[in-house]
């Protein structure tokens, strides 16, 4: 069994006071109402779990009612930080659940083809994670605004989600994070903590998080390139 994480419950500190980015309207839905259908589309996800922040729970089963989302499998209050939200959405898993798929709720242009090239090459490998390189000259500055170094471009990759693990191998990348009480922004992190490579699914097509007001405008330029 496949089961897919969507996770929802970030604080929205960059959208501005008072709102949830999750909730607000994308053309005709709501941003988390187009991951979870694309989840929901997906012939390789069997469940979904959908972690929100515990005041959202009630918005979060109306949208789940609104576009059918007949996979889902729970709906879960989120943590103060996105491991623990995805904890929480791991302890809510069947126990059948062998591969798991972690994805950001404000990443609405995945498309199920995405998903799909994620799942298979995870269950082949272990972990596959979805990501772009990245084509602009990166510099590294240590402080103020003084360049330090220029970084290889041609070793770099913009991290995206879907991410995808084997359930036991996520398991004990979480374990090590709670053990050695790290902080990590994304799964990949947490099973780099254990020495597990971590394997690279490239794609192209627009994949915009959106984190500010001013990706709104271009999450749906980008959908309608999809």
């Amino acid at each position: 069994m496949t089961t897919a994480i969507i996770v929802a419950a970030g604080k929205s500190e960059r959208m501005g006071t008072g709102m949830d980015k999750a909730f607000l309207s994308l053309g005709s839905k709501p941003i988390v109402a187009w991951s979870l259908l694309a989840f929901q589309t997906c012939i390789d996800i069997d469940h979904i779990i959908l972690v929100v922040r515990k005041d959202q729970v009630l918005a979060a089963k109306s949208v789940v009612h609104m576009f059918g989302i007949s996979k889902l499998h729970a709906i879960v209050g989120g943590g103060g930080k996105r491991q623990d939200s995805v904890m929480a959405g791991m302890a809510a898993m069947a126990p059948e659940t062998r591969l798991v798929v972690v994805h950001d709720g404000a990443r609405p242009c995945v498309t199920p083809a995405l998903i799909t090239e994620t799942v298979r090459y995870a269950k082949r490998h272990g972990t596959a994670i979805a990501a772009g390189r990245i084509w602009d000259t990166v510099k590294v500055v240590e402080k103020g605004n003084t360049v330090d170094r220029t970084l290889d471009r041609n070793k770099l990759w913009a991290v995206q989600t879907p991410q995808a693990f084997s359930v036991d191998l996520l398991k004990r990348a979480y374990k090590m994070v709670v053990e050695k009480k790290e902080t990590v922004t994304d799964e990949a992190s947490a099973v780099e903590l254990l020495g597990e490579p971590v394997r690279l699914v490239e794609w192209t097509r627009p994949n915009i998080k959106i984190t500010t007001v001013e990706d709104m405008p271009l999450a749906a330029v980008a959908m309608k390139l999809n």
